[in-house]
C-alpha cells in the first residue's frame, strides 16, 4: 500500500492504533487501488484524544499569544518546506491534480498558520471608559475544539480550523473525512516537529459515530464542521442541545452573473474555475452561471471550446489539469444528475460522459460538463451536485437576475463579471451570499472571512472573524469609588 501511515490516529504527540475500531480502506481515485487501511475510532480513542487535549490546553492558554504565534509560524515554514510531499499525499488521497494541490492545499494551510501566528498578538479585548469606573474585556480560549473535515480539501480544512483555534489558546481534536484521512496525520506530525506541545492537535479517524462521540463529549466546548447541509443540521442540533458553540461551513448552489459588458475571456475563465477546479468538488462553486442574453451565444461557444481543451489524466502528472472524482459513489451521483438534466430538458453541449483513459480504466473519472437551456426549476439548477457540471441560464436585466440568483436555500458565494464598477458593487450588495467576488471567482485568501448566509452556514473561517469564533468574551467592570447601594 502506497501511503500507509504509522497508525490510524495521532493522540498526545504519538501515533496510536486500536484495531477494535471499524477497518476501512483508503482508495486512490485515479486507479481504484487500495493505498492504505485504517481503523475508525472507538470510544476509548475518542476519550483518550479529548482528555489529552483538555490537559494540554490549560498550560497552552497561559502562554503569551506571541509565543503561541511563534510555533504556528514555524509550522508554516515547515509546511512550505514539505509542500511537495504533502501535495503528493493529498493527490493520492483525493485524486486532485498535482498542479492544483501544489498551490491550493498545503500552501493555503501554511498561509493560515502564518497569518494567525502573526495577528494573534494584537487580538485583544477593549477598554471602556465609564466616567470614573471603567470596564475591560478579555478574549479567552474556549477549551477543546472539535474540527470535522470534508474530503475535498483535507489538509487545507484541517489547517484553517486548527490555526486560529491554536493561536487563540485552544486545543484541537480533528476528525477528517473517512474518504481522505491521510494528510491530517501528516499535519499532526508537522505540528509536533514545529514544537507544538503534545496533546494540542490530535487526529481521530472514523465515521459519523466517531464525530457524534466527539461532539457529545462533556469536555468539548466547540464544534467546527465543513460539510453538507444535511450533515450540518444534524451536528448543529446535537451540539446545540448541549449549548456548545458551532461554526458551520456548508454547501452552496452559487450564482455567477455575467453582464453584457464583461470581458468574456475573463468571465469564461472565472466560470471554469468556479465549476471545474478540483473536478468541481468545491462548496463555493458558481454552478449557476447567468449570462446576459446579448452575449450568451458567444459565451457558450468559447466556453465549450476552452472546456474541451482541458487535459484529463493521471493526477500525478504535472500536465494534467483535471483528475478523477474522489470516489465511485460521488461519480455515480454526478452522473445521475447529468441524466436528470437531460431528462428535464436541458441541452447537453459538452461532456457528460466517462472518458476512456488508458491505464486509468478503474479510476473515477468524468468529463467536465456544460448544460444550456437550463431553467431555474430544474434539479441541476437547484440542488448541489458537487461535481464538474455547469448550468448556463440567460437573463435580460439586472433586477431579474438578482431575484433569480437569490431564489435558493443556499447563500455561500456569488460572483459578478462586469466592466461597470458601480453595477458590480450594487449587484453584490443585493445578493444574499456571504463570500462574493467582482471580476474573479473562488479566490479565498486567509486574510478575509469565508462563509455563507442561510443554509450555507453559520460563522466564518479565516480573517479576524475566525479568532472571534474560537474565543469567548469576558467583561470586567472595575469600580474606582464607593458602591452606590440603596440598602
Amino acid at each position: 500500500m502506497r501511503a500507509q501511515p504509522q497508525a490510524s490516529h495521532f493522540i498526545n504527540g504519538q501515533f496510536v492504533e486500536d484495531t477494535a475500531g471499524r477497518a476501512f480502506d483508503v482508495i486512490y481515485p485515479a486507479t481504484g487501488e487500495v493505498i492504505a487501511r485504517l481503523h475508525g475510532a472507538t470510544q476509548a480513542i475518542v476519550d483518550q484524544a479529548v482528555e489529552a487535549a483538555a490537559k494540554a490546553q490549560v498550560e497552552w492558554a497561559k502562554l503569551k499569544p506571541v509565543e503561541r504565534g511563534r510555533i504556528l509560524r514555524r509550522a508554516a515554514d515547515l509546511m512550505r518546506e514539505r509542500n511537495q510531499e504533502l501535495s503528493e499525499l493529498e493527490t493520492l488521497d483525493t485524486g486532485k491534480a498535482i498542479q492544483e494541490t501544489l498551490v491550493a492545499d498545503a500552501a493555503s494551510g501554511a498561509d493560515a498558520m502564518e497569518y494567525f501566528g502573526s495577528v494573534i498578538s494584537g487580538f485583544n479585548g477593549e477598554f471602556v471608559e465609564l466616567g470614573g469606573p471603567f470596564a475591560y474585556t478579555r478574549r479567552e480560549a474556549l477549551g477543546v475544539c472539535v474540527g470535522i473535515g470534508a474530503w475535498n480539501y483535507p489538509i487545507q480544512i484541517a489547517s484553517w480550523k486548527s490555526a486560529p483555534a491554536l493561536a487563540m489558546g485552544n486545543a484541537v481534536v480533528f476528525k477528517p473525512s473517512e474518504n481522505t484521512p491521510l494528510s491530517a496525520l501528516a499535519l499532526a506530525q508537522l505540528y509536533k516537529d514545529a514544537g507544538l506541545p503534545d496533546g494540542l492537535f490530535n487526529v481521530v479517524q472514523g465515521f459519523g459515530d466517531a464525530g457524534s462521540a466527539l461532539i457529545s463529549h462533556p469536555k468539548v466546548a466547540k464544534v467546527s464542521l465543513t460539510g453538507s447541509v444535511p450533515t450540518g443540521k444534524k451536528i448543529m442540533a446535537q451540539a446545540g442541545s448541549e449549548m456548545k458553540q458551532v461554526t458551520m461551513e456548508l454547501g452552496g448552489k452559487s450564482p455567477l452573473i455575467v453582464f453584457d459588458d464583461a470581458d468574456l475571456e475573463n468571465a469564461i475563465g472565472g466560470a471554469m474555475l468556479g465549476n471545474f477546479y478540483s473536478t468541481g468538488q468545491v462548496c463555493s462553486n458558481g454552478t449557476r452561471v447567468f449570462v446576459h442574453e446579448a452575449v450568451a451565444e458567444l459565451f457558450v461557444s468559447r466556453l465549450v471550446e476552452r472546456t474541451r481543451a482541458i487535459q484529463i489524466g493521471d493526477p500525478l502528472d504535472p500536465n494534467t489539469q483535471m483528475g478523477p472524482m474522489v470516489s465511485l459513489a460521488q461519480r455515480d451521483k454526478v452522473l445521475s444528475y447529468i441524466e436528470k438534466g437531460k431528462a428535464e430538458g436541458a441541452n447537453l453541449v459538452c461532456g457528460g460522459a466517462v472518458p476512456a483513459l488508458q491505464g486509468l480504466e478503474n479510476g473515477f473519472y468524468i468529463e467536465p460538463t456544460i448544460f444550456t437551456n437550463v431553467s431555474d426549476d430544474m434539479s441541476i439548477a437547484r440542488e448541489e451536485i458537487f461535481g464538474p457540471v455547469m448550468s448556463i441560464l440567460t437573463f435580460k436585466d439586472e433586477g431579474e437576475v438578482i431575484a433569480r440568483a437569490n431564489d435558493t436555500e443556499f447563500g455561500l458565494a456569488a460572483g459578478v463579471f462586469t466592466a461597470d464598477s458601480a453595477r458590480g458593487h450594487r449587484v453584490i450588495a443585493a445578493l444574499k451570499a456571504g463570500t462574493c467576488w467582482i471580476n474573479a471567482y473562488n479566490l479565498t485568501p486567509v486574510e478575509v472571512p469565508f462563509g455563507g448566509y442561510k443554509n450555507s452556514g453559520i460563522g466564518r473561517e479565516n480573517g479576524l472573524a475566525a479568532l472571534s469564533h474560537y474565543s469567548q468574551i469576558k467583561t470586567v467592570y472595575v469600580e474606582t469609588g464607593k458602591v452606590d447601594s440603596p440598602y
